[in-house]
């Protein structure tokens, strides 16, 4: 029984580089390469257009790199599968194209083999992520860097600290109790804390404020 194949769209601003890639992925008897962009808004404009199984997505692109594409791509179809393709391993981007959705990446050198397996693995709902990136990637998800709170933040987190009520808190800073509690969350989701408490003490432990 044969499968319908897989549809690709390939990103790439370079064209000797694009078309080689296409060259090789159309060897496959189950790819099928449906488009091809240049830069980071024709990805969107194809990938809205031809809906592909699989983005090959370049991150050194112009106008808006890689990774901004697919933060975006990702907003407008969640399901999209994309495989980061760069010339560095240590491209920081990387990371970020992880963080944004991409499911894998291919250094530009890799053996057409890894290419195929690669685009296989992800269309099947896999990822794939090479050592290196995968031990930056623990890394940075192991002790990811906080969020930094906003000098608002920082104010009414201070007056937590010293056990204010959001109605007293709300006085001191001039601002209405419902901006205070607006601060109040967003300053619990940035140090990943469940209440106040647990917000003060997370706080203190990072020498945020001082009791």
């Amino acid at each position: 029984m044969s499968h319908a194949p897989i549809r690709i769209l390939v990103a790439d601003d370079h064209p000797v580089v694009r078309d080689g890639l296409i060259a090789i992925l159309g060897t496959q008897p189950d790819f099928e390469v449906i488009g091809k962009a240049a830069t980071g808004a024709e990805v969107i404009e194809q990938a809205v257009k031809l809906q592909p199984d699989v983005i090959l997505l370049d991150l050194e692109m112009p106008e808006m790199d890689g990774v901004e594409a697919l933060r975006r791509l990702r907003q407008i179809n969640p399901r999209c599968r994309a495989i980061a393709f760069t010339a560095f391993d240590t491209d920081e981007r990387i990371v970020g194209a992880v963080q944004a959705g991409a499911q894998g990446y291919m250094l530009k050198g890799a053996p057409r083999e890894d290419i195929f397996n690669a685009v296989r693995v992800v269309h099947a709902g896999g990822s794939l992520l090479q050592p290196v990136v995968a031990s930056k990637l623990l890394k940075q998800v192991s002790h990811p860097p906080p969020e930094a709170l906003t000098p608002r933040e920082q104010a009414v987190l201070q007056r937590l600290a010293q056990g204010l009520q959001n109605k007293e808190i709300a006085a001191e800073l001039v601002i209405t109790e419902r901006t205070v509690k607006f601060y109040v969350s967003s300053i619990l989701s940035k140090l990943g804390a469940g209440n106040r408490t647990e917000a003060v003490t997370l706080a203190v432990q990072r020498g945020l404020v001082k009791l």
